[in-house]
């Protein structure tokens, strides 16, 4: 049964992803978490949350807000505005769950969430993934998936352009 207002229900606040997480880890389900501005979905960003989702039992998504990617990627950044890209991440068979944050970076909601399994894209190492220290710290794992070449919003910006 399709239903849209089961797809916007994933988009949560902090405080009801807090509480959903409750429920997975009480009924003993595990979720993994990513996140990023997604600001023109591309097949890079598809491979990384289908992999991000075969890590655990459930996918929770960090969401840049449209100021936290204007302050990383600058003034004419986002190109779609933060609900937009929330509900196409939504709309993914893959994401169980989209939480937006204002900050620069996750760190407060991935403290909080505390996630079983945190997964990043290759370009970075663990040293510089945001809570990867309290991940760990917490008893869960770092992934870093391998990045699929070829693709990059920077770059299909750049070609909308020229």
């Amino acid at each position: 049964m399709r239903s849209v207002e089961l797809i916007e229900k994933k988009i949560m606040t902090i405080e009801q992803a807090m509480a959903q997480v409750h429920a997975w880890k009480t009924t003993g389900k595990t979720f993994s978490f990513t996140n990023g501005c997604f600001d023109i979905l591309h097949p890079g960003h598809l491979f990384s949350l289908a992999q991000a989702a075969k890590e655990a039992d459930f996918l929770v998504v960090g969401l840049n807000s449209d100021k936290s990617v204007q302050t990383l990627k600058g003034p004419t950044r986002p190109i779609n505005h933060t609900q937009s890209r929330a509900i196409v991440l939504a709309n993914l068979l893959v994401v169980d769950m989209v939480v937006i944050f204002e900050e620069e970076t996750p760190l407060n909601l991935i403290k909080t969430l505390l996630p079983d399994v945190m997964v990043k894209g290759g370009d970075y190492t663990i040293d510089q993934i945001v809570g990867a220290k309290e991940v760990i710290a917490n008893g869960g794992r770092v992934i870093i998936n391998p990045i699929v070449a070829g693709f990059s919003t920077t770059q299909l910006i750049e070609k909308i352009k020229s």
